[in-house]
């Protein structure tokens, strides 16, 4: 009998419409690739201790095959759910939709599926919530955002239960894992960029309090501002929660000062486009009249006008490295790091020199 021909009597089907579809076993990746089938599935779940020849055999004879692992098998055989869950509480859908696409990128390649996890961080029952959640989907693992990396109650729980997880951005380091930026850092190189420009008025709109971002914006402004010489003033902070309303209408309380601020500085793009809103509103240019300037480098930063000045945090990059990090801490109990993920600042139209005041539209 040909080999051909044995691989079709021995392949398994399923139905598809009318017809039915050959489905492509393991036992065929391993056929092909002159291995067993436990090496198969240790370089398909990228197991060490798997020569580099032997893993490029049986990754070439799952392509070729086009072979899919099957979920339950797979679940069944490694005691895992070959799922990990994102858990989030955070008002910037540009933000969430870049974690999401790093972790989609991150999974796809260790062919695990990701889960959407909503939860309210100030609801009194969010670590029973959190708890039903992995115990009902049985995940793997998880990826934290702020500010769920800090919530003392979810710490705790997520001790007890064994499940590992990594973070995005924690303000408690110690032992975590997962990924984090030098914000305050970028931050000060952000108020140079704006003292270089004449400014010396400049306001802050700070994010939510319970963000440990938004504590590392405010250090990096203050620091900023010494740096510079200028004094700090607590009129010129204005206190937001990273959405785009809280931006326009703490813009709006700034920009009737007595005294307005000439650069204004918001702890995030939502709500720095919000502040161009109010600004533009009042019937002020940009930025002509005032600078404004953002955090993140989301789309938003690219699709508004003037474009922003921003600081790139690579989320779409941070949401891939965290999960992996925790690919290797279900991997390895003592396995993964904190790592430091790189920014760069994006100077774009929404800034320039100070102008002459002109009367603000009340």
């Amino acid at each position: 009998m040909s080999s051909a021909r044995a691989f079709w009597q021995n392949a398994a089907y399923t139905q598809q419409g009318n017809r039915p579809v050959m489905r492509v076993r393991i036992e065929d990746v391993a056929e092909a690739a002159g291995v067993s089938m436990k090496t198969v599935s240790r370089v398909l779940n990228q197991e060490p201790n798997v020569s580099e020849d032997t893993r490029k055999r049986v990754e070439a004879a799952a392509r070729k095959l086009q072979y899919r692992p099957n979920p339950s098998a797979r679940s069944l055989a490694g005691q895992r759910s070959f799922l990990v869950a994102l858990l989030y509480d955070n008002p910037s859908s540009n933000y969430l939709m870049e974690v999401q696409a790093g972790m989609l990128d991150a999974c796809n390649s260790q062919h695990y599926n990701l889960m959407l996890a909503p939860v309210n961080f100030t609801d009194k029952k969010l670590v029973a919530h959190v708890d039903e959640i992995v115990q009902r989907s049985r995940a793997d693992g998880l990826v934290l955002t702020p500010p769920l990396t800090d919530h003392p109650g979810l710490m705790k729980r997520l001790g007890q239960l064994r499940i590992p997880y990594a973070n995005i951005s924690p303000k408690l380091r110690g032992e975590r894992i997962g990924v984090v930026l030098d914000e305050e850092r970028a931050v000060r190189e952000l108020m140079a960029h704006l003292v270089s420009l004449g400014h010396r008025r400049i306001a802050h709109i700070t994010g939510h309090a319970e963000h440990g971002a938004s504590q590392w914006r405010m250090n990096g402004y203050r620091d900023g501002l010494k740096a510079a010489g200028i004094e700090f003033d607590p009129r010129l902070v204005a206190e937001g929660d990273f959405h785009y309303d809280t931006g326009a209408i703490c813009a709006q309380r700034l920009l009737l000062m007595d005294d307005p601020p000439t650069a204004i500085f918001a702890a995030n793009d939502d709500m720095a486009a919000g502040t161009i809103r109010t600004a533009s509103e009042m019937g002020l240019s940009i930025p002509g009249d005032v600078s404004v300037c953002g955090f993140d480098d989301t789309p938003l930063s690219r699709q508004i006008y003037p474009p922003l000045t921003t600081v790139r945090q690579p989320t779409r990059e941070m949401g891939r490295l965290a999960t992996h990090e925790l690919f290797k801490r279900i991997k390895a109990p003592d396995a993964g790091q904190l790592i430091l993920a790189p920014y760069e600042l994006q100077l774009r139209k929404s800034t320039g020199a100070v102008g002459k005041p002109r009367a603000r539209k009340r």
